[in-house]
């Protein structure tokens, strides 16, 4: 019984038929059909024009989002438990020449523009120190807290008056907006974010994500950087194709609202147990290391966080029988 990971989730049926579907002869890279809707596609979901590249993974789709941004003399403000400073191995220094990542505070791994301020205004205007750039937030946060529309709009303000890029990471975009209730555009701060890496693979996609530029100049040059990083596939009407199917019938939004459904029973048998609010498809449970074995040894898997707590995660096909299982055991601790 699996709450490991939605990356370790089925690809979506869907997904799999759309890719069988993309199996005849087209053109090369991003010239196939599929992949020249994409624009449109997301025009349509989040009422703006949208310049949209696929890439294979989200680290990449994080960096390269990054990358029209930031110089490599300059910084990225981001929460300190991000997954760009936490996760991806070093690659947004790798993918964007050395530039730097200005770890911000904040409570469920959001951050504010208060937060934002107390890494950047102590920054002189001077050539000995790395100005930042871009701030770069996750929706949902990587302890899966929503940002509520609002909140996503005044740290766009903030970034607009100080001249500065704002990217958000949406690994769990779908779980935010299902969670929120909103359009996908609120959940961007209704034009507030320049440039989106929206999740597939953790919602029942097999190998694509979406990089979303709301800003249409700014895929000019990804387009270059991203063959330069090795993510330009040979058929990536295969990459479009998985996108698609996710995108046009609101299959994203079904799936996040089932793993957030899943996680949402879970929560309620938690109780006082929960370190953060659920809101999305993660819970971090606080037990001791007797009552996780204690939960091994009846089938569950998951991750230990740290050594007083669990991260349990829901997918979209997480097993409703599975989910009710775990609820009874951790309510039974």
């Amino acid at each position: 019984m699996q709450f490991m990971s939605d990356n370790a989730a089925r690809v979506h049926p869907q997904v799999w038929a759309a890719m069988q579907a993309a199996d005849a002869p087209d053109s090369p890279y991003d010239n196939d059909a599929l992949s020249r809707r994409l624009d449109e596609v997301f025009s349509d979901k989040f009422g703006r024009p949208c310049t949209v590249l696929w890439t294979a993974t989200g680290t990449s789709a994080n960096c390269l989002a990054l990358a029209p941004m930031v110089q490599p003399h300059g910084g990225v403000v981001c929460h300190r438990e991000a997954h760009i400073e936490m996760d991806e191995a070093g690659a947004p220094g790798f993918y964007l020449h050395g530039a730097k990542l200005m770890l911000a505070e904040g409570e469920g791994a959001k951050i504010t523009p208060e937060t934002i301020r107390a890494v950047i205004d102590p920054i002189r205007d001077d050539v000995h120190q790395v100005q930042p750039h871009a701030v770069s937030i996750t929706q949902a946060s990587e302890y899966g807290c929503s940002y509520r529309p609002h909140e996503v709009a005044a740290i766009g303000a903030l970034a607009k008056e100080r001249g500065l890029g704002l990217h958000m990471d949406g690994a769990r975009f779908a779980n935010a907006v299902a969670f929120l209730g909103c359009t996908p555009d609120e959940a961007c701060g209704s034009g507030a974010v320049q440039a989106l890496s929206f999740g597939f693979v953790k919602n029942g996609g097999m190998g694509a994500e979406a990089i979303v530029f709301f800003e249409p100049g700014m895929a000019d040059m990804v387009r270059y950087r991203r063959k330069r990083a090795g993510h330009l596939q040979s058929k990536g009407r295969f990459l479009a194709a998985q996108i698609i199917a996710m995108v046009e019938n609101d299959l994203w939004l079904s799936n996040g609202r089932a793993a957030n459904s899943a996680a949402q029973e879970l929560g309620s048998a938690c109780g006082d147990r929960l370190m953060y609010p659920v809101e999305a498809n993660e819970l971090f449970v606080t037990m001791t290391s007797a009552e996780r074995e204690a939960l091994r040894g009846q089938g569950f898997s998951f991750y230990d966080w740290g050594a007083d707590a669990a991260r349990l995660v829901t997918a979209w096909s997480t097993e409703p029988a599975h989910v009710t299982a775990l609820a009874r055991a951790i309510a039974a601790l």
